[in-house]
C-alpha cells in the first residue's frame, strides 16, 4: 500500500486546525511533521505543546521526523501524545541501538532518516530492528528544494538488501516529491510519500494527493 504523508511543514500555520482538517478529507495517509532545533540543521520549527495540540485533532497517524541533536529526549512524549511513528537521523546519534529500543520500547514505529550523503549501507547492521527508513531526497532544514535524484539508487540497494534478508521495510522518501518522481519512486520500493510545498502549495489538495497515488 502507497500512503501519502503532507508535511505539515509547508501548511499555512495561521490556519493550522483547518489545514489539518482539508489534508484529511483530501485522502492523505499520515501527518508528516518536521521537528528542527537550529542545532543540527539551520532552521527552526516547532516542539512539544505544538505536536501535542495537533496529537488531539488529527484523525490520521501522526509521523515524527526529529532533526536534532537529541532526540532521545523526546520519545517519552511522543508516546504520550500517541503518535505512531518516530525518525531520527543517524548522522545526529551515537547509539543508534539504544534510541531505536527505547521506541520500540514505547510501542512506537521506529525510524532512521539519513541525509542525501549518507550511504543506506550504514544502517545494515541494524536494519532488521528497524521499522522503516527515511530517505531525505534535499539537504534537511527547509521546505521547497528541488529532488535529488541520487535518492534512486539509494532506495534500490536498501530493497535488495531487505528483500535479501527477508525484512519487511517501510522505505519513506521526503523532498522534493512531486508527480514527476513519484511513479520511480515507487517501482524502486518506497512505499510512504512525503509531500510537503506540492500538496500544500495547491489550491486542491485531493488533486494533487490523487496525482502522487
Amino acid at each position: 500500500m502507497i500512503k501519502i504523508a503532507p508535511s505539515l511543514l509547508s501548511a499555512d500555520f495561521t490556519r493550522l486546525y483547518d489545514e489539518i482538517r482539508a489534508i484529511e478529507t483530501a485522502g492523505a495517509d499520515i501527518l508528516h511533521l518536521d521537528v528542527m532545533d537550529g542545532h543540527f540543521v539551520p532552521n527552526l520549527t516547532f516542539g512539544l505543546p505544538i505536536i501535542e495540540q495537533i496529537s488531539k485533532i488529527s484523525s490520521i497517524p501522526l509521523d515524527v521526523h526529529f532533526m536534532v541533536t537529541n532526540p532521545g529526549d523526546y520519545f517519552s512524549s511522543m508516546a504520550e501524545f500517541g503518535v505512531e511513528y518516530v525518525s531520527f537521523h543517524q548522522e545526529a546519534v551515537v547509539h543508534i541501538h539504544r534510541m531505536i529500543s527505547v521506541l520500540k520500547e514505547n510501542r512506537i514505529k521506529a525510524g532512521i532518516a539519513l541525509n542525501p550523503g549518507t550511504p543506506v549501507q550504514h544502517l545494515f547492521p541494524i536494519v532488521a530492528e528497524l521499522d522503516f527508513v527515511l530517505l531525505m531526497s534535499v539537504n534537511p532544514g527547509f521546505g521547497g528544494q528541488n529532488f535529488l535524484p541520487l535518492v534512486y539508487d539509494k532506495i534500490r540497494t536498501l530493497k535488495e538488501y531487505t528483500d535479501k534478508i527477508d525484512h519487511k521495510l517501510e522505505i519513506q522518501v521526503d523532498g522534493g516529491v512531486s508527480d514527476i518522481n513519484a511513479k520511480e519512486l515507487v517501482k524502486l520500493g518506497a512505499n510512504i510519500l512525503v509531500a510537503g510545498s506540492y500538496i500544500f502549495g495547491s489550491d486542491d489538495y485531493a488533486a494533487k494527493i490523487r496525482s502522487l497515488r
